[in-house]
């Protein structure tokens, strides 16, 4: 029997950009220790996906997408998911996007659309969820911010801009919303290795000095975060807000590994 104050049973997740990586691992993570989850993104089909694999896991879950660029969207996804489940307790905010580009050649465009997911995606899901959970007095907000938070990483400046707005954020309004019962926290992600970037990792430069700057000489799993976001999630959080929760096998900590 787990700690029960981690126990997630009789509350509801929404996993915003839960449908795949990252997001996907923690929703299932969510689920888990006994909360009924809602992942959603843009796609239906990797939404319908993961609701699936929510349900295989003995948890209620239901369909529905967002786009976290559009306000009405984030409200419909609200909306439906109060309908299905009453009230919202926790939210965990997964959309990003990233661009790898030196920085003197990154067209404004992909500048703000980075920004426009990363950050006022994130602003608008907080906003949105977060005014239903102080009406409620409880809450659980967990942003994802990013090793870019802290040191710059080579060539994804719009990134890095984003998800250190993203830790300020998280400050911000765990200072505002902490009277009204909304913790508001932030996993920090180190280098976890995905589909996505295992092309950018095996082998390479970059994935080399990743390695010799992380001290325990690996990458992270997706499933790494799992333990962090149930904690932020629970109740034996209930005095934690406005921290970055950093996984990352060390890297923060390391200066000279050898």
């Amino acid at each position: 029997m787990g700690h029960p104050l981690l126990d997630l049973s009789n509350k509801t997740a929404v996993v915003i950009g839960g449908t795949s990586g990252i997001g996907l691992a923690l929703a299932k993570a969510l689920a888990m220790a006994g909360a009924n989850v809602v992942p959603s993104s843009r796609r239906a089909e990797q939404v319908r996906n993961a609701v699936s694999e929510v349900e295989a896991l003995g948890r209620q879950s239901f369909a529905q997408t967002c786009d976290v660029t559009d306000n009405p969207s984030v409200e419909d996804l609200l909306q439906a998911a109060s309908r299905e489940f009453g009230e919202i307790h926790i939210l965990v905010n997964c959309a990003g996007r990233t661009k790898k580009m030196p920085t003197l050649d990154f067209p404004e465009s992909e500048w703000q659309a980075i920004l426009e997911t990363n950050l006022n995606g994130t602003l608008r899901a907080c906003r949105v969820f977060g005014r239903h959970m102080i009406e409620r007095r409880y809450g659980r907000i967990i942003n994802i911010c990013s090793l870019s938070s802290f040191v710059g990483l080579y060539e994804v400046a719009a990134y890095g801009a984003s998800k250190s707005a993203v830790a300020s954020l998280t400050k911000s309004l765990a200072v505002e919303w902490a009277m009204h019962g909304v913790c508001v926290n932030a996993l920090v992600p180190g280098v976890l290795r995905t589909k996505l970037n295992a092309t950018l990792l095996d082998g390479t430069a970059r994935g080399k000095e990743f390695l010799l700057r992380t001290p325990m000489r690996r990458f992270g799993n997706v499933d790494e975060l799992a333990g962090a976001a149930v904690f932020l999630a629970s109740d034996a959080a209930s005095f934690i807000t406005g921290h970055l929760l950093v996984v990352d096998g060390g890297f923060l900590a390391s200066g000279v590994n050898q």
